[in-house]
């Protein structure tokens, strides 16, 4: 497994040389591909069956379902003095096997115990997010830690199990145990997203890209700001959820008909669509980004300065996302939109959503794209996996 990473790690160098004078050492920041590695075999993460290499990505460990969800009336949030199944008492109405494929059904809460837990040091902390697919498919995914008091976030020092909450909200689910829905980083100290670094990162490696041409982003402090495309190089810029579909099994690769669960939404004539209260849509970004391999970077989910709507879902965007072998730099972010409570006009180049870029502690030793079955570093506009692709 060490020599396959190895050869991954020097086949990237090889298509990208000038990523061998960024290689980077920092004492703080998020854990790479190896490092992950080493948290594993020093059990400060684990779990009740051996956790794959497959697992590994470029900054995060891919978590599991376990073999049981417990459907449970409304969502909670954690406490420090409380373990999860504490709250789960008198909670729960009914408890679904996971050991063979089940339903989780549109607009139910299910909180379903992982296969892994954390031992975590002193110095180590973690913060969790849904992988891509899970939140193109709308399904609405949070990690809840024993004695951790957020969402999304376990604290230094982590002793215990993990859990995710589950809520399918446009497509019933089916899934199984080893399903992965969530995905973790673990960071070493508290490193803050700093301007000036990000600005200088820019400058050195050209961040964001219009069609061919290298642009000047628009950057503080929280990250840089992205923008709407409604005009996209194709007569469909999006695609909204259709409601009145079948479940969707996330084992299935390539296997549904789009036509059967998403309406394609034409280029509108004036740049300006309406996006309707509470449904789901799955849009582009106007630029394509890309992610060095000495940083990471996360969507920040809503900003309501924006407007009353969420632009992502699944924020997590690896090492070498976007930074491809061919001619062209930088890859779309698709953004999976949700109106809250309100109709809400949007219009061609507004701004959407920003990208905070964090530091890795190294370049990890393998990076987002095709040699490690990355599904949507060449992406446009594209739906989840399980869909076939035109």
């Amino acid at each position: 497994r060490i020599e396959r990473n190895r050869r991954l790690y020097v086949s990237s160098l090889t298509l990208f040389p000038e990523l061998a004078a960024y290689a980077v050492n920092n004492s703080t920041g998020l854990l790479p591909s190896q490092k992950l590695t080493e948290a594993v075999e020093a059990q400060y993460v684990r779990a009740v069956a051996p956790i794959g290499a497959d697992q590994i990505q470029p900054s995060s460990i891919d978590l599991r379902l376990g073999p049981v969800a417990y459907r449970v009336p409304a969502s909670f949030l954690p406490r420090r003095d409380v373990a999860v199944a504490e709250r789960l008492d008198g909670l729960t109405t009914e408890t679904i096997d996971l050991t063979r494929p089940g339903l989780l059904a549109r607009g139910n809460v299910y909180i379903v115990p992982l296969m892994e837990e954390l031992n975590l040091p002193p110095w180590l902390w973690g913060k969790a997010n849904p992988k891509s697919t899970t939140g193109r498919l709308d399904v609405f995914t949070r990690l809840l830690a024993d004695y951790a008091d957020r969402f999304e976030q376990v604290p230094e020092g982590c002793k215990g199990k993990l859990y995710a909450e589950v809520i399918p909200r446009t497509f019933s689910v089916v899934v199984q145990q080893g399903t992965r829905l969530n995905q973790l980083r673990l960071v070493k100290g508290r490193p803050e997203p700093e301007e000036t670094r990000l600005r200088a990162l820019d400058r050195e490696r050209g961040l964001v890209y219009e069609e061919d041409e290298r642009i000047d982003p628009e950057i503080d402090k929280k990250g840089i700001t992205l923008s709407l495309d409604l005009v996209g190089s194709s007569e469909v810029v999006g695609y909204k959820g259709r409601r009145d579909s079948p479940p969707v099994e996330l084992g299935r690769v390539g296997y549904y008909d789009p036509a059967d669960f998403w309406v394609a939404l034409r280029r509108p004539k004036n740049g300006r669509m309406i996006l309707d209260a509470d449904e789901f849509y799955i849009l582009a970004s106007k630029e394509r980004v890309l992610v060095p391999p000495e940083s990471a970077a996360e969507m920040v989910s809503f900003e309501p300065e924006y407007g009353e709507f969420r632009p992502h879902y699944a924020g997590f965007f690896d090492p070498g996302f976007g930074c491809r072998s061919d001619d062209t730099r930088g890859t779309h972010a698709v953004l999976e939109v949700r109106s809250h409570g309100i109709p809400f006009l949007v219009e061609d180049g507004q701004r959407i959503g920003r990208l905070m870029y964090e530091q890795m502690m190294a370049v990890p030793d393998k990076l987002y794209g095709r040699d490690i079955g990355s599904s949507y570093q060449f992406q446009r506009l594209a739906l989840s996996k399980q869909f076939k692709r035109g």
